[in-house]
């Protein structure tokens, strides 16, 4: 059985032993998932302790993704820009390559799994940080209208505006100002929470105006019910709203398929984890 895992701390929630399990049984691929509890001090030596031993690829996650990309040594584009790296393998020369499957994840649920159309569409991502910065360069490649990235520190949004800028129309503002990058009257045709406010039951303080029946609102939390974030949404007039379960599925698709070379069906996997 070839050994495979996902590395973070903490780690007992993950649903990612469940969802490789599933794949494997699918396509009928040898292989064992675990999830492994890093010391937050000693990231790298847990990984190459399991590699050494016959270990052949890894997933990574909070809050270890940073650290996962300083220590591979080669890195794909989408993981470069990220600044971070939820996968790792090694290719056949034995070089330690890393990646990042969350927008791949995100955009093939988008516009795969709820038949979202992005090109040509405004888009308004909410947050700054990590979720938002390893998705931002998939979106792009759909060629939107424009990304405005909203967020309470509009500095770091600026920032990520310049990093992206060469990828496509790329704004930042505050959270108050995001209706200044439409048009008089107009809504944004997707809406993306990227923040982990949704967690707390909290929303981002943004105007319901920039939502209509036709807004497309993804939160990339995901739960039971409607995340408070969808739930605001609703009240406001949105009719199509999805959360990050099919997001989670799609990313670990996308790694399994770097580890494997087989794309597994995610619709099956993500139907039994409603059902949990």
């Amino acid at each position: 059985m070839d050994l495979y895992a996902v590395f973070g701390n903490p780690i007992g929630h993950s649903k990612s032993p469940f969802i490789h399990s599933e794949f494997a049984k699918q396509t009928g691929e040898a292989l064992e998932y675990t999830a492994v509890q890093a010391p937050l001090d000693s990231f790298a030596a847990e990984v190459e302790v399991f590699f050494n031993g016959g270990g052949k690829g890894i997933n990574v996650t909070v809050p270890f993704k940073e650290q996962a990309w300083q220590w591979v040594q080669q890195r794909a584009e989408r993981a470069e820009l990220a600044g971070a790296v939820n996968t790792i393998y090694r290719d056949s020369s034995g070089i330690y390559v890393g990646d990042n499957t969350d927008g791949k994840g995100l955009v093939t649920d988008l516009q795969v799994n709820n038949k979202v159309q992005l090109a040509n569409k405004n888009i308004l991502v909410l947050g700054a940080g990590g979720a938002v910065k390893g998705v931002l360069k998939p979106l792009l490649d759909c060629a939107p209208k424009q990304i405005v990235i909203a967020n309470r520190t509009v500095s770091k949004a600026e920032g990520l505006q310049r990093k992206f800028a060469e990828f496509g129309s790329v704004r930042a503002c505050s959270f108050a100002d995001a209706a200044e990058h439409l048009g008089q009257g107009e809504a944004f045709d997707v809406i993306i929470n990227g923040t982990s406010a949704s967690l707390a039951g909290d929303v981002p303080p943004i105007s319901g105006a920039l939502i209509n029946a036709d807004t497309v609102v993804y939160d990339m939390m995901y739960s039971a019910d409607l995340t408070a974030f969808n739930a605001w949404a609703k009240k406001q007039g949105a009719l199509q709203l999805i959360d990050g379960l099919g997001m989670l599925v799609e990313q670990a698709a996308e790694s399994f398929y770097l580890w494997r070379g087989v794309r597994p069906d995610t619709a099956a996997v993500m139907a039994s984890l409603r059902a949990l």
